[in-house]
């Protein structure tokens, strides 16, 4: 017998006699043995030394030994011992690959990803995660690895173009960064011909030598039939979108069980002219809106759907929606996080129907002040479903004709239109950032193909719902921190050190500045927006200032939100659509009945982490979509010229967003022939080795459409005359804005 054994005492051991009911020894006490014994060592002289007896215990003890190699912690070697990988200069991470064929590790550990050469990708998927050792370091001086153990596959099902050719089946994924064919055994392609597009479920990875294996569980139809963009995108990033029968009844029950408002103990609003007002192609009105005047100050009602009343915690509904995490909007078509008899019905604040809601009520000052808050359940009755145009037109306008046909509720839209302009003063003062970039609508012919792309118009009718709901978040978000309630805010941080010193370089080349110093805040960038003209070059840099600060995130620690300028930031206002809303109001509703937390801070890390996931999912698949339909719509234009901006730089050439048309594309360094053009990053630009043309961020130039490539989302034009550059300059710099004109 091991004379270790003697010795050895788990000091977890009654941690784990609680969690489990036969229990094994912990995962600390078998990486403390391992490192103790200095070498890898074999299952059965594990199992002996840490007193693993009987098959039962055995059986537990393999189980969690694999749960660890899956983990990262240990490593079985080809002998079948298991030593700790932080010992064998091992590194653990998310294999992330690119189009061309290599890839990179996202490392657990955090620090500088390393680079994965091309034949290591063979084996693995973007997604997968893996253990891998440094090999050397290649000749751009990035750490290159090789890969030893696949600890976890990313990718079980993918979607591409079934391919038939000499009675070879296979399926050219749609993911670009997945390199490998997937080779489909005869019998498994389950009907699909030659072009289709489907779904393929992997049944064998590829290996170094050998290629990955899988069959077709689904034919999505042809690849250019209308929507399937979005079908290929809902597959490619995994979003829910097939409601379970479980879910559909327990929805059904729900609205058919739904209680008269009079049986329950809420606040009749049904009195106040509420409206919802929201953009034409809307359905799930979750918020509407109430304001008078109360001698100097003001009283502004936000009533939110009350869906917490319908969705309770461990139910059906409760993890589906948690899993989907919120709504997503493509073009045309929405994958809702509630089934459609809550989010388009129930629960939707539509008009002259009582719905309940939960109700903050703020008094707010001449100054744009919050002086006083209350939070409370209610019913109301919608008065009016109005759109920003139509509000608009009232509002800005004037149009007389509307304002008759709304006569009941004129008065209090033109109060809160005064609100709103007290409220905007506000924000101005405190430093916001206002971001005016421009977003586009995709405008679709019957055959659902797209006719136009035109801008969205914002007016202040946008601007009036924004500044409500911020209203209300801000007290949502301070009510929840004053009761101590474990929450989910709406964290933003500001530019890290790396990103500030870039910023810099770039404003500089603009003959721009920004205040602040090292840690500048939200009135600094608000300040230097102030400066800009305008113009198509105000619009590059507004868009770098925005990427030199980090996405948005959901977090139980209150850290703030740097853009909009507040200590303390939640998201109250649409638990139609968000996740972390629904926690909020489980949130208020805890505390105003004065009951113990229902989640710990543990659950809000966990639920922060899903919920952001989730957004950043949804963003790049709409992203994806918008993409291949800006492709599809160039793809019967090549040949045409347009004029552009240079809207982005790198080494391999220049990207082009066309006036008008608000599609982007690439101008390739190598379509460049008169000269060796070099990448200078300091100053966004590409500079001709002999001529010294430079072509520069904001520089305006006429372009050739040569070819676009759906399948990768590619639009590749080439320069048809000479660039111009605005400004006597000749560096294509925004212009100062002259005058006393005020933002909005």
């Amino acid at each position: 017998m091991s004379t270790h054994k003697k010795s050895f005492k788990d000091p977890h051991s009654e941690r784990e006699a609680e969690r489990y009911e036969f229990p094994v020894p912990s995962r600390e006490a078998i990486v403390e043995y391992l490192r103790n014994q200095g070498e890898p060592m074999g299952l059965k002289r594990l199992a002996e030394d840490l007193s693993v007896a009987g098959e039962r215990d055995m059986e537990s003890f393999t189980r969690r030994l694999r749960a660890m190699e899956r983990d990262g912690q240990l490593l079985r070697n080809r002998g079948g011992r298991y030593g700790l990988v932080n010992k064998m200069d091992l590194e653990c991470g998310r294999v992330m690959a690119h189009q061309d064929g290599f890839g990179f590790l996202g490392r657990d550990a955090g620090g500088d990803d390393m680079f994965i050469p091309p034949r290591e990708m063979r084996a693995v998927f973007h997604g997968d995660r893996v253990m891998a050792q440094v090999t050397g370091i290649d000749s751009k001086g990035r750490r290159e690895c090789h890969i030893v153990e696949v600890l976890e596959r990313g990718v079980h099902r993918l979607v591409g173009r079934f391919s038939c050719e000499r009675d070879l089946r296979f399926v050219v994924p749609d993911d670009r960064r997945i390199q490998q064919d997937i080779f489909i055994p005869a019998g498994e392609e389950r009907g699909a011909i030659q072009g289709q597009i489907v779904v393929v479920e992997i049944t064998e990875y590829p290996t170094a030598d050998r290629r990955a294996m899988g069959r077709v569980v689904e034919i999505l139809g042809e690849h250019m039939a209308p929507g399937m963009e979005i079908e290929i995108a809902i597959r490619n990033y995994d979003l829910p979108h097939v409601w379970p029968e479980e879910i559909i009844r327990e929805a059904t029950a729900v609205t058919e069980g739904a209680a008269g408002v009079e049986d329950l103990a809420r606040e009749d609003l049904r009195r106040l002219p509420f409206v919802t007002i929201d953009g034409e192609d809307a359905k799930d009105f979750d918020d509407a809106v109430y304001c008078e005047a109360c001698g100097r100050d003001w009283r502004l009602f936000v009533a939110i759907a009350d869906v917490s009343h319908y969705v309770r915690p461990g139910t059906a509904l409760d993890a589906e929606a948690y899993r989907r995490g919120n709504s997503v909007y493509f073009p045309k078509q929405v994958i809702p996080m509630l089934p459609e008899q809550l989010s388009n019905d129930l629960c939707s604040l539509k008009p002259e129907v009582d719905r309940l809601c939960m109700v903050c009520d703020m008094t707010v000052s001449a100054s744009g002040k919050i002086k006083d808050y209350r939070f409370f359940s209610a019913v109301i009755r919608s008065r009016a479903r109005l759109t920003y145009t139509a509000v608009a037109e009232m509002l800005i306008e004037q149009r007389a004709a509307l304002k008759r046909h709304y006569a009941q509720i004129a008065p209090h839209l033109d109060a809160l239109y005064e609100l709103f302009k007290i409220l905007n003063k506000a924000r101005v003062k405190r430093g916001a950032i206002d971001f005016e970039l421009p977003e586009t609508r995709i405008i679709f012919n019957e055959q659902r193909k797209i006719d136009r792309i035109e801008p969205l118009q914002r007016t202040d009718a946008h601007r009036l719902i924004e500044e409500c709901m911020l209203a209300a978040n801000v007290c949502a978000a301070d009510f929840l921190r004053s009761h101590d309630i474990p929450t989910l805010y709406r964290v933003h941080s500001g530019p890290s050190a790396e990103k500030l010193v870039a910023l810099r370089q770039f404003l500089f080349e603009f003959g721009l500045s920004l205040e602040g110093g090292d840690k500048p805040e939200a009135k600094h960038y608000a300040k230097l927006l102030e400066k800009l003209d305008g113009g198509p070059e105000s619009r590059l840099v507004q868009t770098v200032l925005l990427r030199s600060l980090s996405q948005a995130v959901y977090s139980p620690e209150r850290l703030g939100h740097f853009a909009l300028a507040y200590p303390s930031y939640a998201h109250f206002t649409s638990p139609i659509r968000r996740y972390p809303d629904l926690l909020v109001h489980r949130g208020i509703k805890r505390a105003l009945t004065g009951k113990a937390a229902e989640y710990s801070e543990q659950d809000m890390r966990a639920a922060g982490d899903a919920c952001s996931m989730a957004e950043r999912r949804a963003d790049d698949a709409t992203r994806d979509v918008v993409r291949w339909l800006k492709a599809e719509y160039m793809s019967d234009k090549v040949g045409e010229e347009f004029a552009g901006v240079i809207s982005g730089v790198t080494s391999f050439g220049f990207f082009v967003e066309l006036a008008d048309v608000y599609v982007d594309g690439l101008v390739h360094v190598s379509s460049l022939g008169n000269d060796y053009y070099h990448f200078d990053p300091a100053r966004h630009c590409l500079v001709g080795e002999r001529t010294h043309t430079a072509y520069r961020l904001g520089d305006q130039v006429h372009v050739r459409l040569m070819r676009v490539n759906l399948d990768d989302r590619k639009i590749d034009f080439e320069l048809a005359q000479e660039l111009k550059r605005k400004g006597s300059s000749g560096r294509g710099r925004p212009r100062p804005k002259t005058g006393h004109r005020k933002r909005r």
